[in-house]
């Protein structure tokens, strides 16, 4: 048994010299552990964070996998026993059969840990193996998982999302520069994090223009590391990070840190209302969503008085549409849910309240508890201002508007002008402030045809004039008339202030 295992060795020892002189053969038929036997390789390749699950007994004594690595990265390597009497074995090969880390037994049981760092770009191999191979008599299960701890950076290395780098803050080096490339509309948060020392992480980012667009001492109470969240990239460029402590060049703490920049839930444009992607007028856009993405948001300008249309059509799946129109304070002006044909909705000539910037939040019916889910259109229109053909003097109202004027023998009556939706309900008051005036409303159509007339409120007492309960019958123009009691008993000419109120009904 001896000189056979002597023979395999040699053996092995050959084929390794050969494999040198003649360069990398393929990973699925060369690979060998530090006995110098040929390793059989497993077809599932190691990815970082997903455990693998394996089984050593005496018809598997060993077994590979492999996994891509890069020049600088940090590899951590945790193997753990579940069952059996095992006495594991770690080693790490290059893309050669070169062994380049070898663990065996640790400290307090069979379980083993192993931190290494790569020196090249390459495919490498991980072979897990019992104490004595073929030959030893443990088994048992395991499970494996590989970690990416970071990687080793230089002066001025370039970050990528999600990617953590390792580097040191100390006197002969308090700040480190990194730069990034950044798209408008990502959110992204940039973690600076202790790992050794009293270092008391600073961070600080700045934009192509040397502009300084944030930066964080101490994220909470809790903690000295520095951490930027959800910080909105504005121009598509490149960004510079530069890691340094409390005090930078002056202060007086070192020690290791870990520095990675990912994006944020909702990152890029159009998916998050932070970042909403520019619609114009006339514009048609497609999108998805789902699960992932129950929401996008699209921003676009308007003045005073402008009509909005925006209709979201469903393209595919199941998608029961549904639209809101949000101002800059976040609260939802307009919303819609099956206004177009079907599950689709549409919103038709939304008056913009004052001049500014909106989001249009295309999502599905319930949002993010929705279930329904598939492809959209969506249609943007500005369909001009809804008082363009109005005579500039007659004075516009809003909902929630409340004004004082007079009625006199010099003007026995005042014209007001507003924009309503079909089946909103309102109220419109007109009280006497003083004077004898009696006041008349009169509520009328775009082409000035009275529609409703009151005199004296219903349930006597009062000579005040309202309209109460009223649902409107057309998306439009209306107009409302304050004037005087004009028939032939009693004072046709009285005269006095009043205050006129116009208010929308909630939930009508």
């Amino acid at each position: 048994m001896l000189r056979s295992m002597m023979i395999r060795r040699a053996l092995g020892a050959f084929l390794l010299l050969i494999s040198l002189l003649m360069g990398p053969l393929n990973a699925a038929t060369f690979a060998q552990d530090d006995t110098g036997e040929e390793l059989d390789i497993d077809s599932e390749t190691m990815q970082p964070g997903n455990a693998i699950n394996g089984t050593l007994n005496d018809s598997t004594p060993r077994q590979v996998w492999f996994f891509e690595g890069s020049r600088g990265e940090v590899i951590r390597f945790r193997l753990t026993v579940g069952s059996g009497d095992l006495d594991p074995i770690l080693t790490v090969f290059d893309s050669r059969g070169t062994l380049l880390f070898r663990r065996d037994d640790q400290a307090g049981g069979p379980d083993l840990d192993l931190t290494v760092t790569l020196a090249r770009d390459e495919q490498y191999y991980v072979a897990v193996s019992r104490f004595g191979g073929a030959l030893g008599s443990t088994q048992g299960t395991y499970d494996l998982l590989l970690e990416r701890v970071g990687v080793l950076s230089q002066q001025g290395s370039t970050l990528r999302y999600g990617d953590p780098v390792i580097d040191r803050i100390s006197n002969e080096q308090a700040e480190i520069y990194y730069t990034f490339r950044a798209q408008e509309g990502d959110i992204i948060n940039i973690e600076m994090l202790r790992s050794s020392g009293n270092l008391d992480p600073y961070l600080i980012v700045v934009d192509s223009e040397r502009f300084q667009v944030a930066d964080n001492d101490d994220f909470d109470a809790t903690t000295r590391n520095a951490i930027i969240s959800n910080l909105l990239i504005e121009q598509t460029g490149t960004y510079v990070v530069i890691a340094t402590r409390y005090g930078q060049a002056g202060g007086d703490t070192a020690g290791n840190f870990v520095l990675t920049v990912s994006e944020s839930d909702g990152s890029g444009l159009g998916n998050s209302i932070l970042a909403p992607q520019a619609i114009t007028s006339g514009q048609t856009v497609e999108g998805v969503i789902n699960d992932n993405q129950s929401s996008r948001f699209f921003t676009f300008s308007a003045a005073q008085h402008d009509l909005v249309t925006v209709a979201m059509d469903q393209t595919s799946g199941q998608l029961d549409a549904y639209l809101k129109i949000v101002n800059q304070s976040g609260n939802v002006l307009f919303e819609d849910d099956d206004g177009g044909s079907g599950r689709n909705a549409r919103i038709s000539q939304f008056r913009i309240p004052e001049a500014g910037t909106y989001t249009i939040e295309a999502t599905r019916l319930d949002g993010e508890a929705g279930t329904s889910q598939g492809g959209f259109r969506l249609q943007f229109l500005l369909d001009g201002n809804a008082f363009a053909s109005i005579n500039p003097g007659i004075p516009r109202l809003i909902y929630g508007t409340s004004l004082q004027d007079s009625i006199s023998d010099a003007d026995p009556d005042s014209l007001f002008v507003f924009w309503g939706y079909t089946g909103d309900t309102i109220n419109v008051f007109m009280n006497r402030i003083d004077g004898s005036l009696d006041p008349v409303l009169e509520l009328l159509d775009a082409q000035q045809q009275r529609i409703l007339r009151n005199d004296d409120a219903i349930g006597g007492g009062t000579t005040n004039a309202r309209i109460e309960g009223y649902s409107l019958p057309y998306t439009g123009v209306y107009y409302l008339r304050a004037m005087r009691y004009d028939g032939n008993i009693g004072d046709a000419n009285t005269a006095g202030r009043y205050s006129l109120s116009l208010q929308q009904v909630p939930g009508g």
